[in-house]
């Protein structure tokens, strides 16, 4: 994996015989991607980094307040919740057949549920993830010219998606409040990564082949998928 350091700054980088310009983007974990042309010397991107140095210590410190001032949920009625990118609020009932469930646009949680709120809703979150995201990659995997062996749905740290060992799939149960379309980048990403393990030219060129705009939402992805990790 190529890196370029620059002062306090370290970047993954990544060339593409597409790109004509240079470009910065600060990662869902505040990790730096550098992506670059083909032919791009060392010192011209080191320079390209001066010049954004301010605004990519803003958007780290954006991240970092994201991740760290986020108040926890206190699961009582009128809190929203993020599902497949719409917010929807929160209902505490005295009763109803299972302690959480979406219904009529409304998270429905049982009283006596509301100590156990947070595992309650995981729960709900990775079983709709895995039944959605299973979905989602039969649909793309043909187009992709992939065969997965499976769909499975973890706690993944800051990586929305991995490849396992004998081609299986895992994703971030967060996965499954993301806004559909940006979701299925994830999807597709991971899918990709079956035929080219590393994020080499070979790779972009795979993904951009399945998703002509995936540049738009990778960059989305970047930018506000963090926004969903208070829940």
């Amino acid at each position: 994996m190529e890196t370029l350091t620059v002062g306090d700054l370290a970047f993954e980088v990544r060339r593409s015989a597409r790109r004509r310009a240079m470009q910065i983007t600060v990662d869902r974990g505040g990790e730096l991607l550098f992506t670059a042309p083909t032919v791009c010397p060392e010192d011209v991107m080191a320079a390209f980094v001066r010049e954004k140095r301010m605004w990519i210590l803003t958007k780290l410190a954006e991240k970092e307040a994201l991740r760290t001032e986020v108040p926890p949920k206190q699961f009582v009625s009128g809190e929203g919740f993020p599902y497949l990118g719409r917010s929807h609020r929160l209902l505490v009932v005295d009763a109803q057949d299972v302690a959480l469930k979406l219904e009529h646009g409304r998270f429905k949680l049982r009283r006596d549920a509301v100590r156990d709120g947070r595992a309650e809703l995981l729960r709900w979150y990775t079983a709709h993830a895995e039944a959605w995201l299973t979905a989602r990659v039969e649909q793309w995997q043909h187009r992709v010219g992939v065969e997965p062996a499976g769909v499975h749905v973890r706690e993944l740290g800051f990586r929305w998606g991995s490849c396992g060992r004998g081609a299986k799939l895992y994703f971030h149960w967060r996965t499954i409040l993301l806004p559909p379309r940006i979701a299925e980048y994830v999807v597709v990403h991971e899918l990709v990564h079956l035929a080219e393990a590393h994020h080499t030219p070979a790779f972009w060129t795979r993904v951009e082949r399945a998703l002509p705009d995936y540049a738009v939402k990778k960059q989305w992805l970047a930018e506000r998928g963090i926004e969903v990790a208070g829940v």
